[in-house]
């Protein structure tokens, strides 16, 4: 007899892992299947802000920055070890937008929400400043604005994590097959890595597929209503740091589109990102050399140290799931999330389908998602989520710093680095890695630098991680700077622990 859920979700993005905490909290039983890793498409690939999107006023999307705006406050307060303010500084180009129309989009940007927590918009002189220092003589003034920081892929797996914790489960590498729609209900054909397959039961169906949710309509055999996807895709390079300060720069273009350059990880800055129209295997997507050049040329009109391709330590890029509202432009396509929910005949089983969407709106969209599903699962339970923190994030007061000095004291023997890496990414949750450690010595064998067996078994055994890929790419960044043989040697250790994974 197959198992039987109230909701079936189906993608471990950021808008599947939401909505599944979201149910979960709601009393309702939630199983929630991802075809690959947690966060392995859209969700690992972002800009890897919380912001409201200034750029999105031009397009008159008022809704959608004014909610963006909003979600940077929850966000803030639910989870400050992976979600930080950040200042950003936009120097003043003569040839493109006035000064006024800047002036202009941040007032407008400073009052659309209130804000609590982060400071307001202000003019700078970036003459012999560190601001300015990075930057070409000509740019001499230009504004700072705040918005955030966020570890994208931590972010899903944080919400996996509360979702488990509030009775949801959790099935990565399990890809839905099919889906049939009955009169009671949902089943679901259930396909692992190996080729079992199983079946499922579910009241009703999210279809949080991202590139794939056309995919997933198709196979629930409702093709022919399938609403209008538009596929963008989004690219992004790593160079060394460019600048000291934690300042990040927005630049504009000519072409109306902006890159940031943000710092990252220390050592590196990142640099993006596209709008490019895309139309391969989401499963597939890589920048291409014609964005490389964009990239370079619009972040070089600005930079006194000019970037060339050898600068380049990384690369990645995601595909967005836009829903298609049919404007030529790319870069100018609705971010906003449109449902489509879709009831039959009316009384029908319900699937919903999810289009669109930005990180940083997904916990107001897995509300208003459980605003629609809750009635006809006959759930009359409270919207919860906007005052719940994330696992890890129930630090006094929200205060990473005083929390980060708890931790150097309380493990007093274990090396800075590692310290505020783990604190940066698991929060309270950290004192969970090695709960009896005493030494260095007690995390096991160091398989790569500042990786240790300790820190691997816990991914391994509490966030899903099956492979070096998940550890070093999604659950951190350690990947980046990593030598070829540190990475093997994770490859090898998750191939030998291959007994432990079976028995999970």
């Amino acid at each position: 007899m197959s198992e039987h859920y109230d909701l079936l979700v189906v993608g471990g993005g950021i808008n599947g892992a939401g909505i599944a905490r979201d149910a979960a909290g709601r009393g309702l039983s939630v199983l929630l299947v991802e075809q690959r890793d947690l966060a392995s498409a859209t969700s690992s690939s972002s800009t890897k802000l919380i912001h409201g999107g200034l750029r999105y006023l031009e397009h008159y999307e008022f809704r959608l920055v004014r909610e963006a705006l909003q979600e940077r406050e929850v966000l803030l307060a639910a989870a400050p070890h992976i979600i930080w303010p950040l200042t950003f500084v936009l120097p003043h180009h003569k040839g493109l937008r006035p000064k006024w129309m800047l002036r202009a989009g941040l007032f407008l940007y400073d009052h659309l929400a209130k804000r609590k927590r982060l400071p307001g918009s202000r003019a700078l002189s970036l003459n012999g400043t560190k601001e300015g220092k990075p930057l070409l003589d000509q740019f001499t003034s230009g504004f700072s604005y705040s918005d955030c920081w966020v570890d994208d892929a931590r972010l899903v797996v944080l919400n996996a994590l509360d979702a488990q914790a509030r009775g949801a489960v959790i099935k990565t590498r399990t890809r839905c097959a099919a889906l049939v729609r009955g009169t009671d209900g949902w089943t679901a054909t259930l396909q692992a890595e190996d080729g079992k397959e199983t079946s499922v039961s579910a009241k009703a169906v999210v279809n949080a597929a991202g590139p794939w949710v056309t995919e997933m309509v198709n196979r629930a055999g409702l093709g022919d209503k399938a609403a209008g996807l538009r596929l963008v895709k989004g690219s992004h390079f790593v160079v060394p740091r460019i600048h000291p300060h934690d300042h990040c720069y927005i630049f504009q273009n000519g072409d109306g589109r902006i890159a940031f350059a943000i710092p990252y990880q220390q050592d590196y800055t990142l640099i993006g990102t596209t709008d490019v129209p895309y139309d391969g295997d989401p499963a597939e997507v890589k920048i291409n050399d014609d964005e490389i050049d964009y990239l370079l040329d619009l972040v070089n009109g600005y930079l006194a140290t000019p970037l060339t391709r050898a600068d380049i330590v990384w690369d990645y890029a995601g595909v967005r799931p836009l829903y298609d509202d049919k404007n030529s432009n790319a870069s100018a396509v609705t971010r906003d999330y449109v449902f489509d929910l879709d009831t039959g005949d009316g009384d029908a089983p319900a699937i919903l389908s999810i289009y669109g969407g930005k990180i940083t709106t997904y916990r107001r969209l897995a509300e208003h998602a459980l605003q629609k599903l809750c009635p006809v699962l006959g759930n009359d339970a409270s919207d919860w989520t906007a005052t719940s923190v994330l696992p890890g994030g129930d630090m006094s007061d929200g205060n990473f710093d005083r929390f980060l000095a708890g931790v150097r004291t309380k493990l007093n023997w274990l090396p800075e680095q590692i310290a505020h890496r783990w604190a940066r990414c698991y929060g309270t949750r950290l004192f969970d890695i090695a709960p009896d450690a005493k030494a260095i010595g007690d995390l096991g064998r160091e398989v790569a630098p500042n990786l240790f067996e300790a820190e691997l078994r816990f991914l391994m055994t509490h966030e899903w991680a099956r492979s070096a890929e998940d550890v070093l790419w999604r659950r951190t960044k350690l990947g980046l700077g990593m030598k070829e043989s540190d990475i093997n040697a994770v490859r090898d250790w998750f191939a030998n622990s291959a007994d432990q994974l079976a028995a999970q």
